[in-house]
């Protein structure tokens, strides 16, 4: 009886660190789609001539956005 108790407990204590895992993983990504969307709603509110200063056109806002988020 030990024995099964045992790795039953083994396989709850995979399973939980499976679900953190999960969790630190979800976080993460909501965390990089968060400086996604506040990169791009930054950069578009800045002017035609903020945004030439800073070497930028609309076109490759949404680029300059996913990469601040997701090219660490």
């Amino acid at each position: 009886m030990a024995n099964v108790t045992d790795s039953f407990s083994r396989t709850q204590g995979g399973l939980g660190g499976r679900f953190a895992a999960l969790v630190v993983d979800l976080r993460a990504r909501l965390a990089r789609r968060r400086i996604y969307r506040e990169t791009l709603r930054e950069l578009n509110t800045l002017s035609e001539r903020e945004l030439n200063d800073l070497g930028l056109n609309r076109s490759v806002i949404r680029r300059v956005a996913w990469q601040a988020a997701y090219e660490v």
